[in-house]
């Protein structure tokens, strides 16, 4: 289930989630949403905070704007682990496109890659401070 940041319902995937799927508080993307945050390991409780390393950020394009997703874990990221959340967001990302296109929109909505994670760079790019 995929809530918009005021809590209501935006829409239930079906496409279940293997990741724990949350947001970062007080950061939006270029899309106006929290920022998107995956947390590798075991599943958590709805609402639990917890401070996790940022292991990688994923480019992607919804509605064309940016809406990164950070992929934090307690270790860095193995060639499996980044398999598997490439296949999630490339199919997550049909989804969307069909979501959108029943919605009446047809914009712009693609997984793009791994973005830069030296300083961050990638993410600065598409995330700014709450209002």
């Amino acid at each position: 289930m995929k809530r918009r940041a005021d809590g209501a319902v935006d829409f239930v995937s079906p496409l279940p989630c293997p990741y724990n799927y949350g947001s970062i508080p007080g950061l939006t993307s270029d899309e106006g949403d929290p920022l998107d945050a995956v947390v590798l390991g075991p599943r958590l409780a709805q609402g639990q905070r917890l401070r996790v390393p940022v292991v990688g950020v994923i480019g992607f394009i919804d509605s064309g704007r940016g809406d990164p997703k950070v992929v934090c874990a307690a270790a860095p990221l193995t060639d499996a682990e980044r398999a598997g959340l490439e296949r999630f967001f490339r199919v997550y990302a049909r989804f969307k496109q069909v979501l959108h296109r029943v919605r009446g929109n047809a914009p712009d909505t693609r997984f793009t890659g791994w973005l830069p994670l030296g300083d961050a760079g990638g993410l600065r790019a598409t995330a700014r401070r709450a209002p």
